[in-house]
This record gives C-alpha cells, structure tokens and sequence, in this order.
C-alpha cells in the first residue's frame, strides 16, 4: 500500500467553482444547527439530555414558531453530512495528485490526519465540545488506505458500514421507541450556571472531565463516516463536480433522487417526534444532503445564484477550517458569560434573534474570508497546516 501508484485518468475538463461553494454552504450550514447549541441554557452539555424538544407550528401556530421550524427542518444533520461527503472528495484530490506524480500513498498523509485530530483536540478542550475534526481525523486514516485497494473492496467497505450504521441507529431508535413517554427534561442546573456565570479555565475542565461523553457522536456515526467518505470519493471520480455533461446529468439524479426521497423522510422523523430523531439526524438526513449537492450543482450550472452570493460562499469554502473555528470563537463569546452573555440575556424571547445571529456571524465570516483572501492565498488555520507539514528538504 506504500508503493508508487500509477497516474488516474486525466480529466480534460474545467473545474466547476461547486466544490468550494459546497464547502462554504456546509461550514455556514453547521452553524445553523450549532447556534441553537450556543444559545441554549445548558449549552454543550444539553445535547446529552436529549435532543432538543421541537417547535410546534400546528399546536401553536405562529410566523416564529414556522420560522424556526423551517430552519430546523433544513438545517439538522443535513450540513454535517454534506461536510462530511465533500471531505471525502478532498481525499480523493489528494489521492489523484499523489498518483500522478507517482509518489507513495498514504505516504505522508497520515501525518496530515494526525495533525487534522490535533488542531480537533484543540478545538474541542479551547472551544467547542461537539467538534466534528476529530472523528474525520480518524476515519480518514481508514479511507485512505482503502484508496489504495481495488474498487470492489471499497464498495464492499462503503456498504458494510452503511449497513451497520443503518442497524445501530435503528436499534437506538426502537430502543426509544419502546421507553414509555416521560416528563421533559430541565437543564441541568449545574451546567446552566458554568455557561451563564462559570469562567473559561471551568469550561475547559468541564470538557476534559467529561471528555468520554462529549466525544460519543462520531463513535455513534463512525459507519455513517466511512460511508460519506467513500460515496465523497465515487461521487469525485464519477465528475459529479466537474463542468461536463456526465457531471451536469449526475447533479439533476442527485437533485431529483435526494430531495425527492429526503424531503419525505426527514419530515416523517420530525413529525415522528424525539423518538425519531436519531434516525432523522443520522439516517434520512444524508440522503437530503445529497440533495442539497444536486441542487447547488444546477443552481451553478444555470448561474441561477448571483455572483456576489457564489463569491462569498466560495470564499468560505476556500478557508472552511478557519471559518470553522471562528464561527464557533465567536458564538462562545456572544452567548456564554464569558464574554456577552447573550444565552441568558435574550433567553426565552422567541427564536428570531437565534436566527439573526446566525445570519450575523455568517456575514462576518464571508466578508472576513473574502478580505482575507485579497491578499493572501490560504486562510490562516491553512496556512499554519500547511507550514507545519511542509516536507522538510
């Protein structure tokens, strides 16, 4: 597996700008699910108490409560995994460029992986306890030495952790399913009160003390991983990404298939209640994102989005890790005590200002991206990642 690999076949095709507007709408796409994490009482740890109780538009119907709704709807899981495809892709680039000046695979690229899980580790201890960095590290390790092994091994991988990822979640969720109904859960008061008034340095022996807990997604999702790695990778050798009429017709089957079969799915599991919602996050989720991949494609394809909104989504893509980080600094220090304290202050006043934040920070992110990259070619979490794993001479 460490041996030269022969060059893939030359693709005499234009790259689409897809791949990076794909990876800004995932970056800023995570934040519209993580930024109900922020501005919750109980912040990270209150994913643990169960998934967070939906808004009712039927039973209370208001233009807030079908706002929020909406946003929930199009946001939950779906981003995660686009991201989660798309790096998948980045690992075939690599894998592509490797082969085609015959260097060895994996070669160095398990110390890229190693350094991905540090700057993760860092993340998640520093600032955010549900970072995704982590488990990408790991299961990219595994990917990439499937690249190295024939087709037929990596579909037989692909599938096999989608089937075992599609049991776990199911299982789970009979497992709700057959728990009778109980009283909501209430914050913990004790976690309220370290995000409301708690200091920094608490926060982050929180995090390290409860380091097992805070780190149970990518365990749950590991097949689910491993199997939008390698659907990354087909999709990337099939040109689904590429400006050519094989790749124009794979966008309109992703668009029509995922959002066809998605939409229905995701709204029965979140009509289906918190019972369904492992298997909405996890299981139909992917599918819709597929859909999302197809749509954003054509939209490209017939410049049905204006080229300010293409330049600021493509800018960050362009610097996805930093914009990553920052997006989640930032709603540290507008929501916990540590800095604004907006959580406690604006909680309970309705979903609008939840919404606005998000809106907020992805403006900054995309007009800071955009003045960043006037003048210099990587963000700045690139640039150091690529500093640190610089071949020496």
């Amino acid at each position: 597996m460490t041996d030269a690999l022969p060059a893939p076949a030359a693709q005499k095709t234009t790259r689409l700008p897809l791949l990076d507007v794909l990876r800004g709408t995932a970056i800023l796409g995570t934040l519209m699910t993580n930024v109900w994490i922020f501005t919750s009482p109980a912040s990270e740890w209150g994913v643990l108490q169960g998934p967070p109780a939906p808004p009712d538009p039927i039973a209370g119907p208001s233009a807030a409560q079908l706002a929020e709704s909406v946003f929930r709807f199009l946001a939950d899981g779906k981003f995660l995994a686009l991201l989660t495809v798309l790096f998948g892709v980045g690992l075939a680039i690599q894998f592509d460029s490797a082969a085609r000046h015959g260097d060895p695979w994996p070669g160095r690229y398990p110390r890229r992986a190693a350094f991905l899980f540090l700057e993760g580790t860092v993340h998640f201890v520093l600032v955010f306890a549900w970072d995704v960095l982590m488990g990408y590290a790991v299961t990219a390790l595994l990917v990439a030495r499937l690249l190295a092994r024939s087709e037929k091994v990596r579909r037989w991988a692909m599938w096999t952790a989608g089937g075992v990822h599609l049991a776990l979640i199911s299982l789970l969720t009979a497992d709700a399913l057959s728990r009778p109904a109980g009283a909501p859960k209430s914050p913990d008061p004790a976690a309220v009160e370290l995000y409301a008034h708690g200091g920094y340095p608490a926060q982050i022996a929180f995090r390290l003390e409860h380091f097992l807990a805070l780190r149970i997604e990518p365990v749950i999702s590991f097949g689910l991983l491993v199997f939008l790695f390698l659907l990354g990778v087909r999709l990337h050798r099939a040109g689904a990404f590429t400006a050519t009429a094989e790749g124009h017709r794979i966008r309109i089957r992703l668009a029509a298939w995922g959002l066809g079969l998605g939409l229905p799915l995701n709204a029965a599991t979140t009509l289906g209640g918190s019972d369904l919602y492992l298997l909405g996050r996890y299981g139909a989720a992917p599918l819709l994102a597929l859909g999302y991949i197809g749509l954003i494609g054509l939209a490209l394809d017939r410049r049905w989005i204006p080229a300010s909104v293409r330049t600021a989504l493509g800018s960050v893509g362009r610097t996805a890790l930093s914009c990553y980080v920052a997006q989640n600094l930032l709603c540290v220090l507008l929501c916990y005590g540590i800095g604004l304290g907006l959580a406690e202050r604006l909680g309970g006043t309705g979903p609008w200002w939840v919404m606005g934040l998000w809106a907020g920070v992805s403006l900054t992110l995309a007009a800071g991206s955009w003045l960043w990259l006037r003048r210099f070619a990587h963000g700045p979490l690139e640039a150091v990642q690529r500093t640190a794993l610089r071949p020496r001479r």
